[in-house]
């Protein structure tokens, strides 16, 4: 997986001798990666929301989050117009 900058999320924290400093929900001691590692092995996010201490509220912002943080950006300012014909002219 990428790395992401989880410091732009305000759902989640870094505390110093919390857990090593991973990065977890706030006011919780539940790691971010912990969504990601039981949504890979099957879990939904009922089962995680009745597992750990967080809502939904929360995985959907973390999840939100990674997929903007991991969506391609265009390289160039100029849209692409795809209804212009070549034979039109």
């Amino acid at each position: 997986m990428a790395t992401l900058d989880w410091s732009q999320c305000p759902a989640v924290e870094s505390v110093p001798g919390r857990l090593s400093g991973a990065w977890v929900f706030k006011d919780t001691r539940m790691p971010v990666s912990a969504v990601f590692e039981n949504l890979e092995a099957g879990a939904t996010i009922d089962e995680i929301i009745e597992q750990f201490d967080v809502t939904r509220d929360q995985i959907n912002a973390v999840l939100e989050f990674a997929a903007l943080s991991l969506d391609p950006r265009p390289t160039s300012g100029h849209a692409v117009n795809s209804s212009v014909d070549a034979h039109s002219s």
